[in-house]
């Protein structure tokens, strides 16, 4: 996102606490003269309030990331996602600044009917369930959002960003392509939860980036909630194999249950796929990269 609007002549600041990130990721912009980077929290509301005066459009992505992360530290999952976006939404609003929130599919939860469209009901399993508080409290991030914009006036606009994907992505926290390119790479088993079966729609963060810019700018889009990735569906199962073949990778493939991956009882969506109509009436954009070019970059860069 930095990189994008850079390159259209914009100044850009950026704030990140580098809990998930690392600030390598900036190194091909660190030292432009319209780039500038605060390492703190957005807790810190002194350097929030500042950085926020100084802009015109805000775009919120710090939050935990992973479900991994997410189940390992649920309070740290809940504080952030839901503080940070408090405090960005209140500064914002002092100073009248369009944000551009990021929310997430997660908050579908355990619908059925497919493709999943911006006006569906929500479903989402027990309190007992950990992985569920992340849907929770990024559906809180959207209904505070809105309620800004219905009381406050506050020009936001929601993206339920579907599986982004791309060089520089970690899988630390439990993202899958990362994972089985960089156990391919290495000839380790390439772990595949559950019976594999399970289907995702993954979207390069190029792609990406380019719709939120897009909506960024466009009127029209304040006050809505826009599915954004693609409706390119592919199983875990067809996926390791993709990885295995296009690595040339002597890996085998190992199917591990979910118990023994996350925590006993944890509950998966068997399939996510998004309703993009209303992505591409708004913005007029196509994802110009499938699931092979996806993985085409993602080994470069690890090879690299």
């Amino acid at each position: 996102m930095v990189e994008l609007l850079l390159r259209e002549g914009h100044d850009v600041s950026v704030i990140d606490d580098l809990s998930t990130g690392a600030i390598e990721n900036l190194h091909a912009v660190r030292d432009h003269k319209r780039f500038k980077y605060v390492i703190d929290t957005m807790m810190n509301r002194q350097v929030l309030d500042e950085l926020v005066a100084e802009v015109d459009v805000v775009f919120h992505f710090a939050a935990a990331v992973g479900v991994r992360l997410i189940v390992e530290s649920p309070v740290r999952t809940i504080e952030t996602n839901i503080k940070g976006t408090e405090q960005v939404l209140e500064s914002a609003n002092r100073e009248r600044k369009k944000v551009i929130v990021a929310s997430t599919s997660e908050v579908y939860g355990k619908g059925e009917k497919v493709p999943y469209s911006e006006d569906d009901d929500l479903i989402l399993g027990p309190t007992i369930k950990g992985r569920w508080s992340y849907a929770c409290s990024k559906a809180i991030d959207e209904f505070l959002a809105l309620a800004y914009w219905k009381e406050k006036a506050l020009p936001v606009v929601i993206v339920r960003l579907f599986n982004t994907v791309g060089p520089r992505q970690t899988g630390q926290y439990g993202m899958v392509i990362p994972t089985f390119v960089k156990q391919a790479l290495l000839g380790h088993p390439i772990t595949v939860f559950g019976d594999g079966k399970q289907s995702r729609c993954f979207c390069h963060v190029s792609d990406v980036v380019s719709v939120l810019n897009r909506l960024s700018q466009l009127p029209e889009a304040v006050g809505q909630i826009v599915n954004v990735g693609t409706n390119q569906e592919i199983t875990m199962n067809q996926l390791a194999e993709l990885v295995k073949e296009m690595t040339r990778s002597a890996s085998s493939i190992a199917h591990i249950p979910y118990d023994q991956a996350y925590e006993e009882g944890f509950e998966d969506m068997r399939r996510r796929i998004p309703n993009v109509s209303k992505m591409l009436r708004l913005t007029n954009y196509v994802p110009q990269k499938g699931i092979s070019d996806i993985l085409r970059d993602v080994i470069a860069y690890h090879r690299q």
